[in-house]
């Protein structure tokens, strides 16, 4: 597998559900991600009480800038869903050393497979290992709409 990059120094990685901001995650994503635009705040609050879910956090302050969620059944699947990285600490690797965290998070799970999409960001995935479906054919989904 590819090697792991590290957290910038300052700042923190936790999977606490009672630290997550959910009001910020909500704001980020209903306002600023392409895939979660109007999204309303109570279903993004059903989103994270049913999900596994991941803060990048500044070590001093303990304001959260980055979030991830994964929805799993820790036994053979999981789907890895609304990652950001708030504006103000772009390009820092953040975003991927959260995508790493997440992938070692899971591993020990024994996971068939973590799947995702973008539209944006596939070398970011690409090098934590990601890749495109090799028979995407075989593939369907059930699309309710928003």
């Amino acid at each position: 597998m590819t090697d792991t990059p590290s957290l910038p120094e300052g700042y923190e990685i936790s999977t606490d559900p009672d630290r997550i901001d959910a009001g910020r995650v909500h704001h980020w994503l209903s306002t600023d991600a392409y895939w979660a635009i109007g999204r309303p705040r109570e279903k993004q609050s059903r989103a994270i009480e049913g999900s596994l879910n991941f803060g990048v956090y500044e070590a001093l302050t303990g304001e959260q800038v980055a979030y991830a969620r994964v929805v799993t059944d820790r036994a053979t699947f999981a789907w890895l869903c609304d990652v950001y990285v708030d504006p103000s600490v772009r390009g820092k690797g953040l975003g991927t050393a959260l995508v790493a965290a997440v992938r070692e998070h899971l591993r020990p799970y024994g996971l068939r497979r973590i799947l995702l999409a973008t539209h944006d960001a596939h070398g970011v995935y690409e090098k934590l290992g990601f890749a495109a479906l090799e028979r995407p054919d075989q593939w369907m989904a059930l699309a309710f709409g928003q």
